[in-house]
């Protein structure tokens, strides 16, 4: 089956999209693949939309920093033209989405010099794709998305994860008793809609 084209699928988005929706896609990178298999999702990677200038982009966590990515160039990382817009069955005022992006730029002006946790601790000042969206909706609405869980507990809940990479991944010690939240965690949440998905 032919896949859509980039330009056609952000067209398509454009059509159903509101800003304040919530985007899930799939990095084509060894290791987001080994996180979307630990985590018993096709998804490894999650960002928000908003609207400027009547332009699309995705405000997301990805490395090095949080950054403002045009919408175009976000789906254009994804894998097989995979990506999944949920909604918050809350519907949002113009006030809430105001308050949604002065929650992003104040985490993200706090975050400036603390780079992507490859480790993904969700205790860790620093910072990845789902812990930000997690406390962007948090700090803004008091809406939490996702939960936080030990990679005990999420490995235990995912049986075809390999244990063997992570172990590999921590150098040897799988940290069996750090939080995390993950984008699989956040795109099965019942707070949310899903309102477009190409998988």
């Amino acid at each position: 089956m032919t896949q859509p084209s980039n330009n056609t699928l952000e067209q398509r988005l454009i059509n159903t999209l509101q800003e304040g929706d919530i985007l899930f896609i799939s990095i084509d990178a060894f290791l987001y693949k080994q996180v979307a298999k630990g985590t018993g999702s096709w998804s490894s990677h999650v960002g928000f939309a908003i609207k400027e200038d009547n332009q699309w982009f995705v405000i997301e966590s990805k490395v090095p920093v949080v950054c403002k990515t045009p919408l175009g160039k976000f789906l254009s990382r994804t894998c097989n033209g995979e990506v999944m817009v949920r909604r918050l069955k809350q519907p949002l005022s113009a006030a809430d989405i105001d308050q949604l992006k002065a929650s992003s730029a104040k985490l993200a002006n706090k975050l400036s010099n603390k780079l992507y946790h490859l480790g993904f601790d969700f205790e860790s000042e620093r910072q990845f794709c789902s812990k930000f969206v997690h406390l962007v909706y948090k700090d803004a609405l008091n809406i939490k998305l996702g939960k936080a869980q030990t990679l005990e507990q999420l490995l235990q809940e995912n049986p075809q994860a390999s244990v063997r990479f992570w172990r590999c991944w921590f150098l040897g010690f799988i940290p069996w008793q750090r939080k995390t939240l993950t984008p699989a965690s956040q795109i099965t949440d019942d707070q949310l809609n899903t309102v477009f998905t190409t998988v």
